[in-house]
């Protein structure tokens, strides 16, 4: 991998990490349209270290009042009912799901799941789930001429249920395409959170699992085609555009809605379909060297 590719590919990573149309799609998409090697899942876990640095710093003050309040619960049994000890323990419940599956299912991930068709797919279907809870959601908050406005659910209302469903939501994302944010969102959003409070555990949601994976593919970085100068460089560049895309997309929410997301997802499955369906491009371009 050269310096220039792992620029852009760590552009495109910070770029769609929180957004909710799937960096790992993208990163696969952005090396099979220029005709580079499939950086690989090594990769993509690593980079996402970068966003995750990311969220770390934009979150600091709730992390850190998170943790504090988590430790204390440990052994201050009347902290247990604090709501942020309880969010320490609902981010802990709700990684579960991904770490069983991103273990289990791992030579699937740096396989079969990078296939383009799969990916094309998962970005409409995933497209569509998105497009049906952001319209739920925006019918409760502007009620109707028959609909008074329903007040949605915070994440004072999370639940250890509620936090197992976002965690299943989130391990979806392990199938480039479907998105991480866009999973886990929708499903908040289908449970009847605000899009703000979707977006927020989601992006609390995403620290442990994130850098968890980003450690455990540490031994395979280097390999192959991907250096360590280029990983670490992409990482960075992947953390200083991904802080920008997170200020910019929470103050998005509050007022948007995701639609523009939907419709560029279900686009971009489709025009996907039909370059691979014309063999414009192989549905494994790249795998074969990356």
């Amino acid at each position: 991998m050269s310096w220039f590719e792992s620029f852009i590919l760590g552009l495109v990573q910070g770029l769609t990490e929180f957004l909710p149309i799937s960096s790992s799609a993208h990163l696969r998409l952005t090396a099979a349209f220029a005709g580079w090697h499939d950086p690989g899942a090594a990769f993509t876990a690593i980079t996402q270290i970068g966003t995750e640095a990311a969220v770390l710093i934009y979150f600091r003050k709730d992390i850190a009042r998170i943790v504090s309040a988590w430790c204390r619960s440990l052994v201050d049994k009347s902290m247990r009912s604090d709501h942020d000890a309880q969010m320490g323990w609902l981010v802990i419940v709700g990684s579960i799901p991904i770490g069983v599956f991103g273990v289990t299912l791992k030579d699937q991930i740096d396989g079969p799941f990078r296939d383009l068709r799969l990916i094309a797919v998962t970005l409409i279907v995933m497209g569509i789930v998105l497009g049906i809870a952001d319209r739920l959601a925006a019918r409760d908050e502007t009620g109707g001429k028959h609909r008074a406005i329903k007040e949605r659910k915070s994440l004072k209302d999370l639940s250890v249920k509620d936090g197992l469903i976002y965690g299943f939501c989130q391990a979806m994302a392990l199938v480039p395409g479907v998105s991480r944010s866009g999973a886990t969102i929708s499903g908040g959003l289908l449970m009847g959170y605000s899009r703000e409070a979707a977006a927020r555990y989601s992006f609390l949601l995403a620290i442990p699992a994130v850098l968890a994976s980003g450690a455990f593919e540490l031994k395979d970085a280097g390999e192959g085609h991907v250096a360590w100068g280029p990983t670490i460089f992409a990482t960075v560049v992947a953390f200083v555009v991904g802080y920008a895309v997170i200020a910019w997309f929470m103050k998005f929410i509050t007022t948007k809605s995701f639609m523009p997301f939907v419709i560029y997802r279900i686009l971009l499955g489709i025009a996907l379909f039909i370059l691979v369906g014309t063999d414009t491009l192989s549905p494994h371009a790249g795998e074969s060297a990356g």
